[in-house]
């Protein structure tokens, strides 16, 4: 049925020979049919342009393969600013290239932005997917991280930007997010002073500073663990506190650019930068109060154990918490 939206699928990839494939495939595996896929090369040197050639080669009207000038490497955001230029859909869906999507994720993401006019942007839960290696060590390792706030919700500006900077919910993955194309174009699409990391979180910061996002409980994806992706290699090198404190000076002056005033985002973004600036009392206090939630759900629960049920039900009427009743 033509009048529903095409969904421009824009999928960025350098040297992702091992996975490309599979990610492909999940595409063309979706029940929904209204999809173009952009295969945008960030200047590849391994088998996975001849691979994302072969695909355009084989359908034409479906997949386009798209480089930079010269095959040139221009990083992360540099590429999906291509693909979104280049873009036809109403909506577009982001596919990292060594992640797979379930079938349904089109159709009930576009589902989704249909009954929900206001929403910019859709995402749901993630999945970490160890078990892809098919080693016996990984078969129970497979994580559903819940995206941490109420499922099925609508969240107004700037709710989750704050509660990004905070650190309180996940930071969703590009896969699982389907976005309005003009929302995408309004905020200027992605910054690409960030090459490699950080490139979805400066796009989030933008759009959940304007547009309202509708938050599901669904998962739709898998989010492959791998040593070589860009994520692991800066962890790896010691790179992450730095990579991050640049994030947030780019925050902080984006907000002074637009004026945005907002006190709540202040507020966290001065809170993140002082986690950032110094980690280790933040982890001691972190533990602190971790030690202090065990001593506590402890005591509760010995006293569901020893004490009788009116006794436990008078201490939560009087504590006005959610102390689980005695089975």
């Amino acid at each position: 049925m033509n009048n529903r939206p095409l969904v421009t699928v824009i999928t960025v990839f350098l040297n992702a020979e091992k996975f490309i494939e599979e990610a492909v495939e999940s595409v063309l595996a979706q029940t929904y049919g209204r999809w173009e896929l952009l295969l945008v090369d960030d200047g590849s040197t391994d088998d996975s342009t001849e691979i994302a050639l072969a695909y355009a080669r084989s359908h034409p009207h479906k997949i386009r393969y798209l480089q930079h000038p010269g095959h040139e490497n221009l990083g992360i955001s540099a590429s999906q600013n291509l693909g979104i230029r280049e873009a036809r859909g109403e909506y577009v869906a982001f596919l990292d290239a060594d992640d797979v999507w379930e079938s349904e994720k089109l159709s009930e993401q576009v589902e989704i932005l249909g009954a929900h006019p206001e929403a910019a942007m859709v995402y749901g839960a993630t999945r970490y997917w160890y078990s892809w290696t098919g080693h016996p060590q990984d078969s129970g390792r497979d994580l559903f991280i819940a995206p941490g706030v109420p499922p099925d919700s609508l969240v107004k500006p700037p709710g989750l930007l704050v509660q990004f900077l905070r650190q309180e919910i996940p930071i969703p993955c590009p896969s699982d997010v389907l976005a309005r194309r003009e929302a995408v174009i309004d905020v200027g699409g992605f910054e690409e002073s960030f090459r490699r990391i950080f490139t979805d979180q400066a796009f989030y910061a933008k759009l959940c500073l304007k547009w309202p996002v509708f938050v599901a409980g669904r998962c739709w994806f898998k989010y492959r663990k791998h040593p070589e992706s860009a994520v692991s290699v800066v962890k790896e090198r010691g790179g992450m506190r730095a990579a991050r404190l640049t994030y947030l000076n780019w925050v902080e002056g984006y907000l002074n650019d637009h004026g945005v005033a907002d006190m709540e985002v202040r507020r966290a973004l001065r809170a993140a930068r002082r986690k950032c600036l110094h980690p280790g009392f933040y982890r001691q206090a972190a533990r602190i109060k971790y030690r202090a939630l065990i001593a506590r759900e402890s005591l509760r629960s010995i006293a569901r154990r020893m004490l009788p049920a009116p006794a436990v039900r008078f201490l939560r009427a009087q504590r006005g918490d959610r102390v689980e009743q005695p089975r």
